[in-house]
Parts: C-alpha cells; structure tokens; sequence
C-alpha cells in the first residue's frame, strides 16, 4: 500500500493560510476536520498539505457588527454557535439547525463553514442560513469575496468559492433577526445519522409579503429554497398549508438511495411542509 507523504502547517493569518494553500497542489484548509479527515480514512481525498486554521485571530469569534450583523468565524463549532445568547436570542432557527448536526461530541469540533463547504445536499445548517439570507465571507489568492448563500451551492461536494478561497465568517443580516419556525429532520434511526430529508418553515419577525420561508434538504442536488410555497403562506398563513405542501413537492428532485426512495422524500416533504406551515398559525 503506498501512503502519500502528508505535511501539516499551522497558518497564524488569512495571508499566510493562502499563501500555504498556493505552494503546494492539493492542499486542504483544516478547521474541524470532521468531514475532511473521514474523506481522508475512506480514501476520497488525498491532501499533500492540511493547514491548520484555528490559530487565525478572529476566526473563533462570533460578533455583532455595527449594522447588527452577526459574523461567526470559521472556526466556530457548532456547539458554541447552538449555545451562543445572540444566536438563541436572534436566530433560534440556526440554534435548532446546529444542534440536528451529529452528536454532542462531534458539534464541539464541527464547524458550520465545514459543514457548508462540503456541500452536502443533507447539510443541516445550510436549512437555516438560506432561510436567513447569510453570506459566506472568503479571502483568497484574488482578494476577499462576499458570496450569498443563496446560489453558493451548485451539487453534491461543489460550491462558487475560487480556488484557494479561505472561508473566514458567515453573516447573519440584520434583517433576518426574529425569523422564527421549525426544522423537522427525517433519518433512518434516532439518533446520529445523516438526513434522509430536512424541511425547514420559518416567518420573519414583521411579517407581510417575503416574510415566510420554506428550505428544503436531502432531496435535491442542493439545499434548496421553494418561492413558490413561501408565497402561498405569506398570502393565506396557515390556510395555504396544504397548497404549500404540494409546491414543496413539485419543487423537490428527490433520487433513490440507502437512506429512502424518492417517492418516499416526496411524499414527506409535502407531510412536513404542511405540519410545520400549520403550527406557524
């Protein structure tokens, strides 16, 4: 068996991690690792260099900005961000949606730009950050980018961040405080395993046209939001469950998999969908 040499560095700045990242062809950020290194052991990737980023000042913070924005650092884990008082308080959504990741130990290590990085189609937090119109903040080889969640994701494993690109926060708007809901989440076992299918149904704090949010999870290429379900419950509220429902279920493109038939998605999409559209009121 031939073992590939692996070289491990330490990044102290944004600078010096790109810099890292440009020496070496396949070079690989490390925050978490939670998904990178079980890619590794199943021989899905094989990087020459991992570069450690939680030295990086500022990347293990989370922040109110003087817009009211709220940045959590890359390096975050999700447990911090589920207990964190502006998240519960603000965004209880992104709480729930980080607290359905893995179990109690992996949370203290996973990060949610990890989680959001490898582009998983189940990707929990991505439920919460799309209903909540976040932005991805990245500093690459080219400059710093801001990209918007929305559109960020293009398939399983792949995204719109450059090559080289360090992802350094998400942002939460202003606007987006208060949006309140549900994220119901089905899987083959209670407990820690991947989602057969997510939806989550939130309602801005002000209510009125574009306040309602329908995210669905698992059963599409992407995580992917429903225009058309939204609408109908901005018009009617809860009288529009059931017509939200069948959106969500035109909308979705399901596969057959280990986890669940693709009827079987549709059909529970359109199930939850109503139940959490109804318990909005």
């Amino acid at each position: 068996m031939n073992v590939r040499p692996l070289e491990f560095r330490t990044a102290r700045s944004t600078a010096e991690a790109t810099a890292l990242w440009a020496e070496v062809p396949d070079a690989y950020y490390l925050a978490g690792g939670t998904d990178l290194l079980i890619q590794m052991r199943l021989g899905r990737r094989s990087p020459a260099r991992l570069i450690d980023l939680k030295r990086i000042p500022g990347l293990s913070a989370i922040e109110v900005r003087g817009d009211g924005a709220l940045s959590i650092g890359a390096c975050v884990p999700l447990g911090v961000i589920a207990a964190h008082p502006e998240v519960r308080a603000r965004y209880p959504l992104l709480a729930e949606c980080c607290l359905a990741v893995g179990s109690y130990p992996v949370r203290n290590r996973a990060t949610m730009a990890g989680n959001v990085c490898n582009a998983s189609p189940a990707a929990d937090t991505a439920a919460a950050l799309l209903a909540l119109e976040a932005a991805v903040e990245a500093s690459g080889p080219n400059g710093d980018v801001v990209l918007p969640l929305a559109g960020f994701f293009q398939g399983p494993g792949k995204t719109v961040l450059p090559a080289g690109a360090l992802v350094t926060a998400l942002v939460l708007p202003a606007k987006a405080a208060g949006c309140r809901g549900s994220f119901h989440r089905l899987s083959r076992r209670r407990g820690v395993d991947l989602a057969t299918l997510g939806v989550l149904v939130g309602r801005h704090a002000a209510g009125g046209a574009g306040a309602h949010r329908v995210v669905l999870t698992a059963v599409a290429p992407t995580p992917l939001r429903v225009p058309a379900a939204e609408a109908l419950l901005d018009r009617q509220g809860a009288a529009a469950a059931a017509q939200a429902a069948e959106a969500a279920r035109a909308a979705c493109k399901p596969i057959d998999d280990v986890r669940g038939t693709a009827q079987y998605r549709r059909e529970m999409v359109g199930v939850l969908v109503a139940r959490a559209a109804a318990a909005l009121g």
